[in-house]
C-alpha cells in the first residue's frame, strides 16, 4: 500500500469539489501525482491521505456517475 509518506505530494495541484462552492474547509480534495490520485480531507491538510491508482479512481467515478 502506498501512503503519502511514500509519494511526494509537495508539488501536487489540489482540486476541491465544485459542490463546495468555496465555502469553508468541509470538503475532499484530490490531486493527480504520477500514476496515482491522492485524496485528502481539506480540514486536515497535513493528515494521512488516501492514494489510489488512477485506473481505480476512474472506475470509482464511473460507478458513481452510473448511480
Amino acid at each position: 500500500m502506498i501512503t503519502n509518506r511514500d509519494l511526494d505530494v509537495s508539488q501536487a495541484v489540489w482540486q476541491k469539489s465544485t459542490y463546495s462552492q468555496g465555502q469553508g474547509n468541509n470538503c475532499v480534495e484530490v490531486a493527480k501525482v504520477k500514476a496515482h490520485v491522492v485524496i485528502r480531507d481539506s480540514k486536515t491538510l497535513a493528515g494521512t491521505a488516501l492514494i489510489v491508482q488512477r485506473r481505480e479512481w476512474c472506475v470509482f467515478l464511473s460507478e458513481i456517475k452510473q448511480g
